[in-house]
């Protein structure tokens, strides 16, 4: 397992956090490897439904030997927070800031991505430890927002989530988003129903593209 700034910097380097919610089971491991093969390093699998642990745990084996780092998000308190870890979760995301989620995430060596929309819940965040910071939901506010909360509280890495596609993921970027998180703007789930997992590569390299071609401008 890769160290706390290895993941961080991994979640960074790849630019976007591919979100699987959803996804049966059955198929997450081979949906995961797909997205991974587009380009996608960090995956996070959602923990708000059932056997979470198991398939956070069943996309860690699949992809087990290679660069990608998995996640796990809508985590709401400390103890989700320790179960999807001991199921192999490298990252940890929420949609709201909780400081004991965070503090668990400290003590284990994961790293921790609290949601914040206020300075406030962002002060809440940095104080607790946190590594970086989920604007959630990003389109509620708009791109302007990162400034916005940057500008009175340092450099803090922000990663916007919410609303994200192709379209948009330029404007978060040069607006200093360090990271995105995607759901179904990456995720495709027609594809998915139809076992298509050449289709899911396709739309998650479509989105990798983006991301690049946002960075590089």
């Amino acid at each position: 397992m890769a160290n706390e700034t290895e993941v961080r910097d991994r979640i960074i380097d790849s630019g976007v956090v591919a979100v699987l919610r959803g996804v049966d089971e059955a198929q997450i491991a081979s949906v995961a490897r797909a997205i991974h093969e587009a380009g996608v390093t960090a995956i996070e699998v959602t923990a708000d439904g059932k056997r979470a642990s198991e398939k956070i745990a069943a996309v860690d084996r699949e992809l087990t030997g290679t660069d990608a780092v998995v996640g796990a998000g809508t985590v709401l308190d400390a103890p989700t927070a320790q179960s999807v870890i001991d199921a192999g979760a490298e990252f940890v995301l929420a949609p709201d800031c909780n400081p004991e989620m965070i503090r668990t995430c400290n003590r284990r060596g994961v790293v921790s991505v609290p949601g914040v929309m206020t300075p406030t819940e962002a002060v809440r965040g940095m104080e607790a430890g946190a590594d970086m910071l989920k604007m959630f939901p990003a389109t509620t506010v708009g791109p302007d927002h990162i400034g916005a909360i940057q500008g009175p509280l340092g450099d803090v890495d922000i990663m916007p989530t919410g609303g994200i596609s192709p379209d948009n993921v330029g404007d978060f970027f040069d607006g200093g988003a360090v990271a995105v998180g995607a759901g179904s703007a990456i995720v495709d789930y027609d594809a998915i129903e139809a076992d298509d997992m050449a289709r899911v590569r396709e739309t998650a390299a479509s989105f990798v593209d983006a991301v690049e071609s946002a960075r590089s401008r």
